[in-house]
């Protein structure tokens, strides 16, 4: 076929670049204006089945209006026992509330605790504030500040909820410019190039903006939902997503460009036909393996699965088509000052050069000993995996949700110094309207229940006369313990058995406890579901892709074995360097895809390199090879990749900071440790038989071309 004019060669590549930059230019704004389409209330994140999510729409029914509490405490000053007239004057400065913006209803009585050293009320809140809901805490505040000698501190879910907001406030351009940065100084470091950099960087951008602007108009029609969890995780895995795929593609078209006689179109075809596979495959991997989060009954992980998919998909395409053009108009230049030179007539293509004479040394140990290297990472990655199951993933206590001094967290500690423990998060009882009597007498004798009490329509003890909708009641039980804490979880679970066996009851038993409760369960049965669905994507992916059945088996035990050794190192950090005594219960199954899927990645890229070399040098040679030429860049994207995930650590959240950590050294352990030592070693000891049943597994180890020709022909064209 012959070649298109070389003025007309340019017209493709300089198409691509125009439409990028349109997509760029329209659709850039929409990495910013997620937050227009999240939420970040914390009921949508209950199990769809779970009991307690049953009780928040049961509640429904119970409320004249909707509401979220701020519960309003008072101190003395001096720790001292307040005035007797404290409780009315406080009773007095909220009334004036009645009627604010913001406002649902009159506030509860200010009520004293038994030690007579603080007061609280509720004040019921609009649940639609949205950004208005920080101004109308702090009018809360400012009413509440009139009970002379007391310190005024505002707890509960309304408070909570401001945090969370604050927290997650500025994420779009800070977590975004965190990253970047990062991903800059280190392509810079590595590659010693500045046009390269940049033109990874901008692609990575456009795919995140594509990506933005697609979930955006998906969320808008309530197709997906989006949570500042998801909008921070979607920005990171887009960006250190486009950055490994077009670092795989620059290298190996850098690469061809050497070869004598190649101008910059012979060697982006060449590039592209070699690199395209793996990167699709890598992607797939990925993005199916967020797809499998579908079958999760937790509200945040099935938000996280097709959101992360699409931003998965839209990087996968900027590196294969953004890149490639803007590499092809620039050419060699694309890599200033450090310009690829072309090897002279009769040079060795396969001679390691630049970079690449460290990961030589590397291959070559890992040739001559083999069976060492990988028994001694083995034993290493084993020793790190038997802390596993030290990790506590039973949930964050509340005082740890967030990294910095939240005001809620505290105002909650000082709520709990003086009231019940559970005081202002009640265990919520929905039971038959003819056993409220018999289920409030149960759940008082149920051990670590302070009271239980049926509730009138605005929410205060009515034993008389509680509110009856549709012959029901609500029953609020407030537990001894703090609502988070593993001795209300137990007491939760006691409750539930107490008021169920009450004969005609039908009792439900929600509330912060019962969610948390209930949350922890799911989780645990979601990795049981979702971690074998991950694992089998992976497999069945890996088998098409290398044409084997025992090479992937060895990749998927590999990154299952480092994702059990980084648990065991992150049980440790947390606890002895973070200072975290629980683990997010969801923490487990999102480090488990982020680092297998992105684990097979790196193993993808080696792997596939090996197998063609394989076929043109036999399979010994092909494991020195493969690791000498993808060493370098396999390594730079993983570091590349530790550093965006590493980034979430910038938002003050156990969870996110928890999660980042578990990737990021993941990640790192992965990329130094599991591709480039462990597998090489097995695959070279293990020599062809590595390969079975694929025509690799009938080569000898020494030389030799493979007998299927059709199955992968060699190119000879540098040789």
């Amino acid at each position: 076929m012959p070649r298109a004019p070389r003025r007309t060669r340019f017209l493709v590549p300089l198409v691509l670049l125009l439409v990028w930059l349109v997509v760029g230019g329209g659709l850039g704004p929409f990495a910013g204006r997620l937050g227009e389409v999240s939420t970040n209330d914390q009921a949508a994140f209950l199990p769809r089945s779970a009991e307690s999510t049953k009780v928040i729409e049961a509640q429904k029914a119970f409320r004249t209006s909707e509401s979220v509490p701020a519960i309003v405490v008072w101190t003395a000053k001096d720790g001292g026992t307040l005035d007797t007239g404290s409780a009315a004057g406080a009773t007095r400065a909220l009334a004036a509330l009645s009627g604010r913006p913001g406002i649902a209803g009159p506030p509860s009585p200010a009520l004293a605790s038994e030690d007579g050293k603080a007061l609280r009320a509720v004040v019921p809140l609009r649940p639609d504030l949205g950004d208005a809901l920080p101004d109308t805490l702090d009018s809360v505040r400012e009413a509440a500040a009139p009970v002379p000698g007391t310190t005024v501190w505002l707890a509960g879910p309304a408070a909570t909820q401001a945090d969370l907001s604050g927290a997650f406030s500025g994420i779009d351009g800070l977590l975004l410019g965190v990253a970047l940065i990062a991903v800059l100084l280190i392509l810079l470091v590595v590659y010693r190039s500045v046009l390269l950099p940049l033109m990874i960087i901008v692609g990575a951008v456009f795919a995140l903006g594509l990506a933005c602007a697609i979930v955006y108009v998906l969320a808008d029609a309530d197709l997906v939902r989006v949570d500042g969890q998801v909008q921070g995780i979607l920005s990171i895995l887009v960006i250190g997503a486009a950055t490994d795929y077009a670092l795989l593609l620059a290298a190996r078209y850098r690469e061809e460009l050497t070869a004598p006689g190649a101008d910059r179109f012979a060697a982006m075809r060449k590039a592209l036909r070699r690199s395209v596979e793996p990167i699709v495959a890598s992607a797939a991997t990925v993005a199916l393996a967020l797809i499998a989060l579908l079958a999760s009954d937790l509200s945040n992980n099935r938000a996280l699965g097709p959101v992360g998919a699409i931003g998965i998909v839209c990087a996968v395409v900027s590196a294969l088509t953004f890149l490639p053009a803007a590499l092809v108009l620039t050419g060699r230049a694309a890599y200033w000052p450090a310009r690829p030179k072309t090897l002279p007539e009769g040079a060795d293509p396969e001679a390691p050069r630049g970079g690449q004479a460290l990961w030589h040394r590397i291959a070559g140990v890992v040739d001559r000993a083999p069976r060492k290297v990988w028994a001694i990472t083995l034993a290493g990655l084993l020793a790190c995996a038997a802390f596993a199951p030290v990790l506590n993933s039973r949930g964050v206590p509340f005082d740890e949700i967030f990294v910095n001094d939240a005001p809620s967290v505290a105002a909650q500690e000082t709520l709990g110094r003086h009231f019940p423990g559970g005081a202002g998060n009640p265990a919520v009882i929905i039971a038959d309207a003819g056993a409220a009597t018999r289920v409030a007498a149960a759940a008082r004798e149920v051990e670590g229940v302070d009271s239980a009490f049926p509730v009138d329509a605005t929410g205060r003890p009515a034993p008389g006369k509680p509110l009856v909708v549709d012959g029901r009641v609500r029953i609020d039980a407030t537990l001894a313990d703090a609502a988070d804490s593993d001795a209300a979880r137990e007491t939760l679970a006691r409750l539930r058995t107490a008021v169920h066996a009450v004969p005609g009851s039908d009792a439900l038993v929600g509330g912060s406890t019962a969610q948390q409760y209930d949350t922890q369960r799911t989780a645990a049965r979601d990795r049981m579901l979702i971690v074998p669905v991950v694992l089998a994507i992976i497999l069945v992916i890996l088998v098409a892709l290398l044409r084997s059945l025992v090479l992937p088996l060895i990749l998927v035990v590999t990154v299952a074995l480092n994702f059990a050794a980084t648990l065991g190192v992150s049980a440790l950090v947390f606890e002895h360097v973070l200072g975290f005594t629980g683990t997010d219960s969801s923490v487990p199954l999102y480090g488990f895809v982020f680092l297998v899927a992105l684990g097979v990645d790196y193993n993808i890229f080696l792997m596939s390199r090996v197998r063609e070399e394989s076929l043109r040098h036999g399979v010994r040679e092909g494991v020195r090879i493969g690791l000498t030429a993808t060493g370098g860049v396999i390594t730079s994207a993983g570091v590349v990749l530790a550093a965006t995930f590493a980034a979430l650590g910038v938002i003050p959240l156990a969870f996110l900071v928890q999660i980042a950590f578990i990737v990021a050294f993941g990640v790192l352990l992965d990329t130094l440790v599991v591709r480039s030592l462990l597998v090489p070693a097995l695959v070279r000891d293990l020599g062809p038989k590595a390969w079975w049943p694929g025509a690799l597994s009938r080569l000898p180890e020494e030389g030799g071309t493979a007998p299927d020709r059709s199955e992968t022909a060699p190119d000879h064209s540098r040789n």
